[in-house]
């Protein structure tokens, strides 16, 4: 068995990394953020996303600040929203408004779905208590405090998919989805955050709403300025799907009373979270996002600043299929669909890095020589419309996973893991917009057969990917770019569309391999071995091990990563080309 199949469940792990607060320290309770209210203000604004449980919310915020001896009002920033009609008029377009899985990412600003002159009332303060301006969007009137109330997005979907919560501008009564949550709120929310980062006087921590912790706002920004000139990880996490394995709960510790542990979230940006504070048990978690959109430059590096703007355009994840399924075969969008059709500027090359190789398992990759796109596509439409499966691989290639080969999947490419493989994908970040062709008639929790989406899929093909030029141009073999005493740097994937290449670092025991951003950010990824310390130029040092995943900012300039074990350590590197 090949060396990286070996996990002891020894290794180290850590599932909260932490970072300290500068300029404030993590308070908990309401009680603690309700004493930070200057008793001069007369409106409060409390703002946050959409899905958050506000009555809850609202409520235990009353009744902190009645205790400390406030009058408090109370103002549902929701009842000013435009009739829902001009909502849905202002957040859909006519290609894909009917689509039941995606839309085209909003645009415009929160503010539109509001109604000005109904928000301006609302905080229209006469009396001498003070009025809590609370929901999404309140940060846009006038107040004396803003505060932010954040709770994970994995918290919100899982609320959404419980049929909990609103979504922006919607009356009560409308029902919730996730493809509504996904491409019309989140975007929407994440511009409305992030143009109020600035002038945010206080973050909260909502994900418990009657244990919530917060810190300043000034605080935030001088920490999130602090993060970007040093190496940090952001919280990872496992979710469960129908195709999932048990890999990350067997070694890594994740999810151990979950069905399985399927897509593991390592960095995906629009997703993914810092945690603040000085221990584990006590933290603030900001989005990752926030830290780049704070400091772009300091983060990014001032090239790929100016070619992507505030988006991180690299994401690190797993695909955990040890004991579970096969993934669907599936395609990502052309650029050209991408962003005309779903309104993301760039799109989503793939490759996958396999640190875990079933001896039977497979990865499916491009399409077969005389693969006959008709009768694929008259297949795979039988399959979705009337439940007739058939076999992916008379259209779709396979090849044998191979522990530490890198799998590369341009845009367009129907492609997917086998069971039993751990997968760690390095690809563009808009991640939500996976074209299944063929999902193997699976059913989902509720025993309904799995969404596919034949048409999308098959429009965005592309036949050049087939026969043996997939081997020669998706399989590709290491090439060394740099090597030292005890250490080499490998490139293991490129191609002239992809806007980025992974690379490998190898590190024998006792080695250290030099390492320079030259201005654009590195994501380093520990595939084998115990752990590697990273130290920096200007003092800093972080352990990074085995799995863990660690952002280093295009500021922090010349790196070191050294192998302080007894066995050699191999790292996958990402970068922008």
């Amino acid at each position: 068995m090949d060396t990286e199949q070996r996990r002891p469940r020894t290794r180290q792990y850590e599932p909260a990394p932490h970072y300290p607060v500068h300029g404030d320290t993590v308070a908990a309770g309401w009680a603690a953020a309700a004493a930070t209210v200057p008793a001069t203000a007369h409106v409060l604004a409390l703002d946050g996303p959409a899905a958050l449980n506000w009555a809850a919310v609202a409520k235990e915020l009353a009744a902190a600040l009645a205790e400390a001896g406030r009058t408090v009002e109370l103002a549902d920033v929701r009842t000013t929203a435009r009739p829902w009609p001009e909502v849905l008029e202002r957040t859909e377009t006519a290609q894909l408004q009917h689509d039941p899985d995606f839309a085209r990412l909003a645009g415009g600003t929160l503010g539109d779905l509001l109604d000005p002159a109904a928000l301006a009332r609302l905080a229209d303060s006469t009396g001498d208590g003070l009025t809590v301006l609370y929901g999404p969007g309140a940060g846009l009137a006038d107040a004396d405090v803003l505060w932010w109330a954040e709770i994970p997005k994995r918290y919100q979907e899982a609320a959404v998919a419980a049929g909990h919560g609103r979504h922006l501008g919607a009356p009560v009564e409308q029902p919730t989805s996730t493809r509504r949550l996904f491409y019309i709120d989140w975007p929407l929310l994440d511009r409305h955050r992030d143009a109020l980062a600035g002038r945010i006087d206080r973050w909260v921590d909502v994900t418990d709403t009657e244990a919530v912790t917060s810190v300043g706002g000034a605080a935030v920004r001088a920490t999130a300025r602090k993060l970007a000139g040093t190496p940090f990880r952001t919280r990872p996490t496992f979710n469960s799907t129908p195709w999932g394995g048990h890999w990350g709960q067997r070694e890594l510790g994740h999810n151990p009373d979950r069905a399985n542990t399927a897509l593991g979230y390592e960095l995906i940006a629009p997703e993914s979270g810092v945690l603040l504070g000085d221990d584990a048990t006590t933290c603030v978690e900001i989005p990752f996002q926030l830290v780049v959109g704070l400091a772009p430059t300091e983060v990014l590096g001032a090239g790929v600043h100016e070619l992507f703007g505030t988006s991180f355009p690299i994401r690190f994840d797993y695909l955990d299929t040890v004991g579970g399924g096969n993934l669907s075969v599936h395609c990502h969008p052309q650029p050209e669909t991408m962003r005309e059709l779903f309104g993301w500027p760039y799109t989503q090359h793939e490759s996958y890095y396999l640190m875990v190789a079933g001896e039977q398992s497979k990865v499916f990759l491009g399409l077969r020589g005389d693969a006959d796109l008709d009768q694929f596509h008259h297949a795979a439409h039988e399959a979705d419309a009337h439940g007739v499966g058939f076999d992916i691989e008379r259209y779709v290639q396979t090849f044998p996973a191979r522990a530490g080969q890198l799998y590369l999947v341009p845009a367009g490419t129907p492609h997917g893991s086998g069971e039993g493989n751990v997968v760690l994908e390095v690809s563009a970040t808009p991640y939500l917009y996976s074209l299944r062709f063929y999902d193997w008639l699976r059913r989902d929790a509720a025993g309904k057969q799995r969404a596919v989406h034949v048409e999308h899929a098959f429009r965005n093909l592309d036949p050049a990917r087939s026969g043996t030029a997939v081997a020669d141009q998706l399989v590709q073999q290491p090439r060394e770019l740099a090597a030292g005493d005890g250490w080499c740097e490998e490139l293991i994937g490129a191609l002239p569309e992809m806007f980025f290449q992974v690379r490998r670092i190898v590190v024998e025991p006792g080695g250290t391999g030099p390492q320079h951003t030259d201005d654009r950010f590195h994501v380093l990824t520990v595939v084998d071995g115990d752990a590697v310390l990273i130290s920096t130029a200007a003092g800093d040092e972080h352990r990074l091990n085995y799995a863990e995943t660690l952002a280093i900012p295009a500021s922090v300039g010349s790196y070191q990563v050294h192998n302080p074990g007894t066995d050699r350590v191999r790292l996958v590197k990402a970068m922008v080309s």
